[in-house]
């Protein structure tokens, strides 16, 4: 493998990644040319959506190739263009070889949801304190426990009592909210997800965690739940507000995140009409929203 190390202004990221697929580069990353210096700009855009802008002022670019030869008649083929001007090829480098599948597991590590409850890699031993566990790999699908997000609804799961209820998790990913409910005693679990992937991500770790759950599309979840789990983001839970409170039984619990702290507010709207949404827990900015039904909705 092969490295093309380039330098542009923002205005030609697009156009270069644009002509660094057309040359069949098998990746292409962007970074902040001045990262690590005085320099360097903040570019975040909201989790789940694009960046506001397609690059930095003097962005650094990153094609890889399979061959040497293929790496050196892009940049010879680039250099050529009107659209290069201003911008700089800085080297081709061959990529050192790693044991990738090693580096990925080191980043990896058991993750703490309470002393006792953890989140473990099948590659790692269970912490000595550790009482209760799910076993889980980073793959394809959202949700491997290190987000503050997943976390907050598995430390809600762990400090109430879900023992023999009706579970929907909503949106479900790799299953691990609605594993997490199995482990603390949950009985009928519906987990759904609009990505087929994620159905079949949530079956296979179902069954790595020795727990039954029913994963499907959305049209599998039907009637009431006592507790309903959604980990997805402000709007998409905000256009199914009527959707989930729908599916919330009466004095049934309702469990929300993936919101901002910021968009606590437009959650509380958008949820008005249906249940009182409140924040339960924060970490890094991130809120976890709940409420308990009143009544039961139709």
């Amino acid at each position: 493998m092969f490295e093309l190390c380039l330098l542009c202004p923002e205005d030609r990221v697009e156009v270069l990644s644009d002509a660094l697929d057309a040359l069949e580069a098998l990746s292409v990353s962007v970074e902040d040319a001045d990262a690590e210096t005085a320099a360097e700009q903040a570019l975040f855009g909201e989790p789940g959506m694009p960046a506001p802008k397609d690059g930095w002022l003097r962005s650094r670019m990153v094609a890889l190739f399979q061959e040497e030869s293929g790496a050196r008649e892009a940049a010879q083929l680039l250099s050529a263009q009107d659209f290069f001007e201003g911008c700089n090829i800085v080297a081709v480098v061959a990529v050192v070889e790693q044991d990738w599948v090693r580096l990925t597991q080191s980043q990896f590590t058991p993750v703490d949801i309470t002393p006792d409850f953890w989140i473990v890699p099948t590659w790692h031993e269970p912490p000595a304190q550790a009482k209760q566990i799910i076993r889980l790999d980073p793959g394809l699908a959202f949700g491997t426990g290190t987000h503050p997000t997943t976390r907050m609804c598995l430390r809600w799961i762990a400090s109430h009592d879900v023992t023999g209820q009706r579970v929907l998790d909503y949106g479900c990913g790799s299953g691990i909210l609605a594993i997490g409910a199995a482990k603390y005693g949950a009985q009928a679990i519906d987990a759904v997800d609009i990505d087929q992937a994620a159905v079949e991500s949530t079956t296979l770790n179902a069954q790595a965690n020795h727990v039954t759950l029913n994963a499907g599309l959305p049209e599998l979840a039907q009637g009431a739940y006592d507790t309903v789990l959604a980990n997805i983001l402000a709007t998409p839970l905000k256009v199914l507000a009527p959707l989930l409170c729908a599916h919330v039984a009466a004095g049934g619990a309702l469990v929300l995140a993936g919101i901002l702290e910021r968009q606590a507010d437009e959650l509380k709207l958008a949820y008005a009409p249906y249940i009182n949404l409140q924040v339960s827990d924060t970490q890094e900015g991130w809120i976890l929203m709940t409420a308990t039904a009143r009544a039961a909705h139709t």
